[in-house]
């Protein structure tokens, strides 16, 4: 019996919609990249939307709606998550006792129509849009704010590109400025650029990356950690957008070819809110990273910063010391900054000279003298610490320990009176000895100058709105070391949370007091497995024990303990 997908395969070749060659190549691209033959079929041109769909209406003796004059009805769009009317792009319309009608770009899904028949516990009935209008309309209802941006995507022509037909001949490296210019300080640009800014700050994102592609600008927010679609801009208006990004940056926008760094400040809700822009050039135009830094994140001491008891007593104990060296190691984006800069603040007294060397300084903070490393002009880490040396600081938080230079001066200042914070990009806490080592740093010295080493993670708490209680199997727990008794919990996704299941992050720590046996040890040479052993043995808790103890204490799932510490 031939199927509706045939038939209307046979309908296209025989209205001579579709060649029997391109349906050839278009069912190997399908299985090369395993998309639906249809979008295959509308991405090359060959047949339209509009056409498809009739077609569908036809053989299906299902009505088609627009869907941008719809009025929808909040509570019935609740009935279907965010996550599945995405994953499948339907949205529902309406509701009449127990069955649901929603709007589908693709009625031959059937996984889909048996998902959202389970889901809803209702029957299912389906009416026609197209994949556009039902994204649109995803866009407007489930996330308002993307919508606003839509509208004034849509009331300023900003989707007018060139019109087909037109023929336009584009020089790559060429940007007509002046237009750009003047382009870049319309309202409508502004408007965009600011509500972008206002929506990524509501929903708590640390990063904005803009991204141009080869047929749009790619708009993405980072929300606890991972990076959230949220919209895309016409290509047409790539530049304006850019533009306007440079010049509240103050970067020079005549320049396309290099790397860029700047940074603005925005007043949002009442607070001052630092931007750290960093701009890369790449093959469809520049890329643009907005780091936000907010420094009411940023607590006063040690207690706020919701590090466990054990790890916050080691860092205490270390912090009291007159002098010595305190590395905190972890990958990019795990929250080192964000820890030395709320003990600087805590040591930020009128009796103290705190001198920072940093790439770049990501807060600026009254009473503390910052330095931002510059390279290009012989300003690096190790000249800029060689300088302060002279300006007898009594606390220095070098950004980063790269090479041997830095390490020898770092350590130095550390034996000779001051206290030294810096980072290090470690695994776990006592790899750092090694690693000073191995930049050609003496065993004696390490020894000698670091009092503590901590490594840091971020894990995601769970939503305690949307969280689902879960069974975990004995043998599992025992498998991976996990003893105590403890109530699990697996992130499901609401509104309040995204659809992700998480909201906010807390820090996991790993802290270890370098005493007298472990200096022995360093200057011996120990391996670097005994000093993790004697380190065990006076009870440190590692990365992956305080993780656990976040499960227990429900703020984060065993998922995301067991996803942070997968290294050890």
């Amino acid at each position: 019996m031939q199927t509706i997908k045939d038939k209307i395969i046979e309908i296209l070749i025989e209205g001579g919609h579709l060649s029997k060659e391109q349906l050839e190549r278009a069912l190997e691209q399908q299985k090369e990249k395993g998309i639906p033959l249809r979008k295959i079929l509308i991405e090359q041109g060959i047949i339209s939307e509009e056409l498809l769909l009739a077609l569908l209406s036809e053989e299906l003796y299902m009505p088609s709606l627009h869907l941008s004059k719809y009025k929808f009805d909040p509570v019935v769009i609740g009935l279907v998550p965010e996550r599945i009317a995405r994953l499948y792009s339907v949205i529902p319309i309406s509701r009449f006792g127990s069955t649901i009608t929603v709007a589908i770009s693709d009625p031959l899904n059937i996984f889909a129509l048996d998902d959202l028949r389970t889901l809803t516990g209702c029957n299912i009935d389906t009416v026609l849009s197209s994949d556009e209008e039902i994204i649109r309309a995803i866009e407007a209802q489930y996330n308002p704010e993307s919508h606003s941006m839509q509208h004034i995507i849509d009331e300023t022509s900003l989707g007018a590109g060139p019109k087909k037909g037109d023929i336009e001949l584009v020089r790559e490296d060429e940007i007509e400025l002046s237009n750009t210019l003047e382009e870049s300080e319309k309202a409508p640009i502004v408007k965009l650029v600011e509500l972008m800014l206002n929506q990524a700050l509501k929903k708590r994102a640390s990063d904005i990356h803009i991204e141009p592609e080869s047929d749009c600008l790619r708009i993405r927010y980072r929300v606890d950690g991972s990076l959230l679609d949220v919209f895309r801009i016409p290509k047409v208006k790539q530049n304006a957008i850019l533009a306007r990004i440079k010049i509240i940056a103050n970067l020079d926008i005549t320049e396309n070819r290099v790397p860029q760094d700047g940074r603005f400040k925005v007043k949002f809700e009442g607070k001052e809110v630092d931007f750290r822009v960093s701009g890369l050039p790449t093959t469809f135009g520049q890329k643009f990273v907005l780091r936000a830094l907010d420094k009411g994140n940023l607590s006063i001491g040690l207690d706020k910063l919701g590090f466990s008891e054990e790890p916050t007593r080691i860092f205490k104990e270390a912090v009291a010391k007159p002098f010595g060296m305190i590395l905190v190691t972890g990958p990019t984006g795990s929250g080192k900054s964000t820890t030395l800069y709320s003990i600087l603040n805590q040591l930020n007294t009128p009796e103290k000279n705190i001198i920072t060397v940093e790439d770049p300084v990501e807060y600026q903070i009254e009473g503390i003298t910052q330095i931002q490393v510059r390279p290009e002009i012989g300003l690096d880490f190790a000249s800029g610490l060689r300088s302060l040396l002279r300006q007898s600081p009594d606390i220095i938080m070098i950004g980063e320990i790269r090479d041997s230079e830095t390490a020898d001066i770092a350590i130095k200042a550390s034996l000779t009176g001051q206290m030294v914070f810096s980072t290090l990009h470690t695994n776990d806490s006592i790899s750092s000895i090694t690693r000073l080592i191995d930049m050609g740093v003496e065993p004696f010295l390490v020894a000698s100058s670091v009092i503590m080493l901590c490594a840091q993670r971020l894990a995601r708490k769970i939503c305690m709105k949307c969280r689902k209680p879960i069974e975990i199997p004995e043998d599992f727990l025992k498998k991976i070391g996990f003893t105590e008794k403890a109530n699990f919990y697996a992130a499901a996704g609401c509104k309040y949370c995204n659809n992700t299941g998480f909201f906010g992050r807390v820090a996991i720590l790993e802290a270890v007091l370098i005493d007298d046996n472990m200096r022995e040890m360093i200057i011996r040479k120990e391996s670097l497995d005994k000093i993790k052993e004697y380190a065990q043995k006076k009870n440190m808790k590692t990365l992956r024990d305080d993780a656990f103890l976040k499960v227990k204490q429900e703020l984060t799932t065993l998922d995301e303990a067991i996803r942070i510490t997968s290294e050890e």
